[in-house]
């Protein structure tokens, strides 16, 4: 009787950490897993897995904040940092979420051209009126949203495991591409790339804020049982990604394909070398249900961050209708400049931006969550703390050598002026995110 009653509990918890999970395996994954596995075969692998640990990792966090302290991310940033700080932590939530929205617009595009022949520049114009359908949905309540999800999910699911039944990977390979390794630059650019696209700031905000509900259980069973629903669909999301490179690395690297950077290429490439028109169809819809699903859960973080920074209620069809047309307007731009083969380059940058702007959601995060005067007796304890600050720390670093690394490819190209630009950013940045780290330890101590 009493495992009936706990796993009522477990059911009646369980879809938050799905309506976060969407968002990593959303059409920025696509494009970064489907470059390293065509380039690199299976070395990449392994960024994969520390992706989704560090996902994992933060994700559990961002439920503890939001169950224990009954507040999300956005709303403690705004509670614990100056006005000035906060504002400007706003500004870069907002940036993330439109680099997010990006990758969903062409992703959503590209999936309605493989899939219907709609033109890139008229599919992304279509995207813009998606509006609609995510305000009905936002209408019909969490539940329906989280229903919906978990369906577009399998279907992005099973669409990948058929496609690894077709291609038979070789399995000892691809176990050997979790020796950890970065061969080159090209690599470690991916690779930032990869872990911008899996552990996205707007999920943090997410999901410290759907955890929130009235649900008569208990904090200590809330956050159990949010755990487990976290390892469970973060766990999926990675096999879905795995599937992804193993699927470009055995279908194109290993057959000297090594540039297949465009997800239009992967598609018309795979009926070709795979002999069956299946792959590609099944390729095809998992994009476009993971392009929609994605745009739900990025419509939701839009509105948690506005409203919990600013502490602004806008009518939810303006905050979308901004936001998409934030995404829109350069993606049309770029596309009609350079033509559809530039989807692939923007859908990494626009994970690469994500990576980028990952420690000022991270580093808040875990001040908040070693916080006994936030978190009383859930406060983490010193393993805890430990292991995530090297998370924190250890995607910081990388994005300091990503940034050292294309600031001196534009001064050795000539371009000093970019170049001077980008260094300047990286030392502004570096600063501003000092002060957000100091800024926590600095004010327990006058408090004491």
């Amino acid at each position: 009787m009493k495992k009936i009653k706990n796993f009522r509990k477990m059911f009646a918890v369980f879809g938050p950490a799905y309506l976060v999970g969407v968002g990593y395996m959303d059409p920025g994954n696509w494009a970064t897993d489907i470059a390293g596995g065509s380039k690199y075969g299976y070395q990449l692998i392994w960024v994969l897995l520390m992706s989704n640990i560090m996902a994992v990792i933060l994700q559990i966090l961002c439920t503890k904040i939001g169950i224990v302290t009954e507040r999300d991310l956005s709303q403690l940033c705004r509670r614990e940092y100056p006005k000035k700080t906060s504002f400007t932590l706003w500004v870069l939530a907002e940036i993330a979420i439109i680099a997010t929205d990006l990758a969903e617009v062409l992703g959503t595009a590209i999936g309605l051209n493989l899939l219907f022949h709609i033109p890139i520049l008229a599919g992304i114009i279509i995207t813009a009126f998606d509006t609609l359908i995510i305000l009905a949905l936002h209408k019909s309540g969490k539940r329906t949203i989280e229903i919906i999800i978990i369906s577009l999910v399998s279907i992005i699911a099973m669409s990948f495991l058929v496609e690894l039944l077709i291609v038979k990977p070789d399995l000892g390979e691809v176990a050997y591409g979790f020796i950890p390794k970065i061969s080159d630059s090209g690599a470690l650019y991916i690779a930032i790339g990869i872990i911008g696209a899996t552990v996205m700031p707007h999920n943090l905000y997410l999901h410290s804020n759907i955890v929130i509900n009235d649900m008569k259980i208990s904090k200590k069973d809330k956050m159990k049982y949010n755990k487990i629903d976290s390892i469970v669909a973060l766990n999926l999301a990675f096999l879905v990604n795995s599937a992804i490179l193993i699927l470009a690395a055995t279908t194109f690297h290993k057959k000297g394909y090594f540039g297949i950077e465009e997800i239009q290429d992967a598609y018309h490439l795979l009926e070709p070398l795979l002999g069956t028109k299946l792959a590609p169809a099944l390729f095809g819809i998992a994009l476009l249900a993971a392009g929609q699903s994605s745009t739900i859960t990025g419509t939701m973080s839009g509105q948690i961050v506005m409203e919990g920074f600013i502490d602004m209620k806008i009518a939810p069809w303006k905050t979308r209708l901004a936001t998409r047309l934030l995404a829109v307007i350069p993606a049309v731009i770029i596309i009609m400049i350079g033509g559809s083969q530039e989807t692939g380059d923007l859908l990494i940058l626009s994970q690469v931006l994500l990576s980028i702007q990952l420690p000022f959601a991270v580093v808040p995060l875990i001040h908040f969550v070693s916080s006994s005067k936030l978190m009383g007796r859930y406060v983490i304890g010193n393993f805890t703390k430990i292991v995530a600050w090297i998370v924190a720390f250890t995607i910081i670093l990388l994005n300091i050598k990503l940034v050292f690394d294309i600031a001196d490819t534009q001064l050795r190209s000539g371009i000093f002026l970019l170049g001077c630009f980008i260094y300047s950013f990286l030392i502004a940045a570096l600063i501003f995110l000092g002060y957000i780290f100091y800024y926590p330890i600095k004010n327990r101590k006058s408090t004491k």
